[in-house]
């Protein structure tokens, strides 16, 4: 679970919570209220991965075009009777 740090202690333990953010993401709060979070140099070069990653729509409109189809036209026969 990420540890939280107030300024206080994050400014006075500072090297102690670098190699904190290594293993987990430090949550650091000012006065109570949660104002940043530490996360590793390796996370942050995942998270830069995934945000430069094409989404769903790109990587489909890129994709090869189908051509148009003939729509379907229904047949205006009566359905046959079909006993339960």
């Amino acid at each position: 679970m990420d540890k939280t740090w107030p300024v206080q202690d994050a400014k006075a333990r500072f090297s102690e919570l670098l190699r904190a953010a290594e293993d987990e993401p430090q949550r650091i709060t000012h006065r109570g209220e949660e104002r940043a979070v530490l996360i590793s140099s390796e996370e942050y070069r995942r998270l830069l991965e995934i945000k430069s990653a094409r989404s769903l729509y790109e990587i489909w409109s890129s994709g090869p075009k189908v051509p148009e189809f003939r729509p379907v036209v229904r047949k205006r026969e009566r359905m046959r009777k079909v006993k339960f």
